[in-house]
Protein backbone atom coordinates (compact mmCIF):
# COMPACT_ATOMS: atom_id res chain seq x y z
CA UNK A 1 0.00 0.00 0.00
CA UNK A 2 1.46 3.26 -1.09
CA UNK A 3 1.80 5.79 1.74
CA UNK A 4 0.56 3.37 4.42
CA UNK A 5 1.62 4.35 7.90
CA UNK A 6 2.67 7.84 6.92
CA UNK A 7 1.40 10.89 8.74
CA UNK A 8 -0.17 13.47 6.38
CA UNK A 9 1.90 16.57 5.77
CA UNK A 10 0.58 19.51 7.87
CA UNK A 11 -0.09 21.62 4.77
CA UNK A 12 -2.16 18.85 3.17
CA UNK A 13 -4.05 18.31 6.43
CA UNK A 14 -4.81 22.03 6.68
CA UNK A 15 -6.03 22.11 3.08
CA UNK A 16 -8.28 19.13 3.81
CA UNK A 17 -9.67 20.84 6.92
CA UNK A 18 -10.38 24.03 4.95
CA UNK A 19 -12.09 22.10 2.16
CA UNK A 20 -14.29 20.26 4.66
CA UNK A 21 -15.11 23.51 6.44
CA UNK A 22 -16.10 25.16 3.19
CA UNK A 23 -18.29 22.23 2.13
CA UNK A 24 -20.06 21.69 5.44
CA UNK A 25 -20.49 25.36 6.33
CA UNK A 26 -21.86 26.36 2.94
CA UNK A 27 -24.35 23.48 3.02
CA UNK A 28 -25.40 24.33 6.57
CA UNK A 29 -25.98 27.96 5.63
CA UNK A 30 -27.93 26.99 2.50
CA UNK A 31 -30.21 24.75 4.57
CA UNK A 32 -30.64 27.49 7.19
CA UNK A 33 -31.43 30.13 4.59
CA UNK A 34 -33.89 27.80 2.86
CA UNK A 35 -35.55 27.00 6.17
CA UNK A 36 -35.61 30.67 7.13
CA UNK A 37 -37.21 31.64 3.81
CA UNK A 38 -39.89 29.00 4.33
CA UNK A 39 -40.50 30.25 7.87
CA UNK A 40 -40.69 33.85 6.61
CA UNK A 41 -43.24 32.90 3.97
CA UNK A 42 -45.29 31.21 6.68
CA UNK A 43 -45.07 34.37 8.80
CA UNK A 44 -42.70 33.14 11.51
CA UNK A 45 -40.02 35.84 11.49
CA UNK A 46 -38.63 35.12 15.00
CA UNK A 47 -38.22 31.45 14.09
CA UNK A 48 -36.38 32.36 10.89
CA UNK A 49 -34.09 34.80 12.70
CA UNK A 50 -33.29 32.25 15.41
CA UNK A 51 -32.40 29.60 12.84
CA UNK A 52 -30.01 31.86 10.94
CA UNK A 53 -28.47 33.23 14.16
CA UNK A 54 -27.82 29.75 15.54
CA UNK A 55 -26.40 28.56 12.23
CA UNK A 56 -24.00 31.51 12.02
CA UNK A 57 -22.59 30.67 15.44
CA UNK A 58 -22.46 26.97 14.55
CA UNK A 59 -20.33 27.86 11.53
CA UNK A 60 -18.07 30.15 13.58
CA UNK A 61 -17.61 27.36 16.14
CA UNK A 62 -16.75 24.83 13.42
CA UNK A 63 -14.20 27.18 11.84
CA UNK A 64 -12.58 27.88 15.23
CA UNK A 65 -12.39 24.15 15.88
CA UNK A 66 -10.63 23.70 12.55
CA UNK A 67 -8.23 26.54 13.33
CA UNK A 68 -7.30 24.97 16.66
CA UNK A 69 -6.66 21.67 14.87
CA UNK A 70 -4.43 23.46 12.38
CA UNK A 71 -2.47 24.98 15.27
CA UNK A 72 -2.03 21.57 16.89
CA UNK A 73 -0.97 19.95 13.62
CA UNK A 74 1.49 22.71 12.74
CA UNK A 75 3.48 22.76 15.99
CA UNK A 76 3.91 21.02 19.28
CA UNK A 77 2.48 22.60 22.38
CA UNK A 78 4.29 22.72 25.70
CA UNK A 79 0.94 22.62 27.49
CA UNK A 80 -1.53 20.93 25.14
CA UNK A 81 -4.07 20.19 27.88
CA UNK A 82 -4.33 23.83 28.95
CA UNK A 83 -4.58 25.04 25.36
CA UNK A 84 -7.31 22.46 24.62
CA UNK A 85 -9.21 23.45 27.76
CA UNK A 86 -9.08 27.17 26.94
CA UNK A 87 -10.18 26.43 23.36
CA UNK A 88 -13.18 24.39 24.50
CA UNK A 89 -14.23 26.93 27.15
CA UNK A 90 -13.99 29.76 24.61
CA UNK A 91 -16.06 27.85 22.04
CA UNK A 92 -18.71 26.98 24.66
CA UNK A 93 -18.92 30.64 25.67
CA UNK A 94 -19.27 31.55 22.01
CA UNK A 95 -22.10 29.03 21.60
CA UNK A 96 -23.92 30.64 24.54
CA UNK A 97 -24.12 34.01 22.75
CA UNK A 98 -27.02 33.14 20.39
CA UNK A 99 -28.87 31.45 23.25
CA UNK A 100 -28.59 34.55 25.40
CA UNK A 101 -29.66 36.75 22.48
CA UNK A 102 -32.65 34.51 21.77
CA UNK A 103 -33.66 34.41 25.43
CA UNK A 104 -33.59 38.15 25.99
CA UNK A 105 -34.64 39.57 22.61
CA UNK A 106 -38.06 38.75 21.20
CA UNK A 107 -37.10 39.02 17.51
CA UNK A 108 -35.26 35.66 17.94
CA UNK A 109 -36.72 32.31 18.92
CA UNK A 110 -34.76 30.10 21.32
CA UNK A 111 -35.80 26.74 19.85
CA UNK A 112 -34.71 27.54 16.31
CA UNK A 113 -31.52 29.13 17.64
CA UNK A 114 -30.76 25.78 19.29
CA UNK A 115 -31.57 23.95 16.05
CA UNK A 116 -29.24 26.33 14.21
CA UNK A 117 -26.43 25.63 16.67
CA UNK A 118 -26.51 22.00 15.53
CA UNK A 119 -26.78 22.75 11.82
CA UNK A 120 -23.16 21.93 10.88
CA UNK A 121 -23.32 18.68 12.84
CA UNK A 122 -26.59 17.77 11.12
CA UNK A 123 -25.01 18.39 7.71
CA UNK A 124 -22.04 16.17 8.62
CA UNK A 125 -24.34 13.40 9.85
CA UNK A 126 -26.58 13.63 6.79
CA UNK A 127 -23.61 13.36 4.45
CA UNK A 128 -22.27 10.39 6.37
CA UNK A 129 -25.67 8.69 6.32
CA UNK A 130 -26.01 9.35 2.60
CA UNK A 131 -22.58 7.87 1.96
CA UNK A 132 -23.35 4.79 4.04
CA UNK A 133 -26.75 4.23 2.46
CA UNK A 134 -25.53 4.58 -1.10
CA UNK A 135 -22.17 2.91 -0.41
CA UNK A 136 -20.17 5.87 -1.69
CA UNK A 137 -16.90 7.16 -0.32
CA UNK A 138 -16.10 10.79 0.35
CA UNK A 139 -13.00 12.76 1.19
CA UNK A 140 -13.71 11.99 4.84
CA UNK A 141 -13.50 8.23 4.16
CA UNK A 142 -17.01 7.54 5.39
CA UNK A 143 -18.69 4.70 3.57
CA UNK A 144 -15.56 2.99 2.31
Amino acid sequence: MKGAGKTPHPTNAMETIRALQKRYCSRAMLIAIGGALLLLVLGYKPLARGLVLGTLFSIINFILMGQSLQTRIGKTQSRPTLVALVSVVFRYALMAVPLIIALFYEPYHIVTAIVGLFMVQVVILLEGARNLLWNRSSTTGIGN
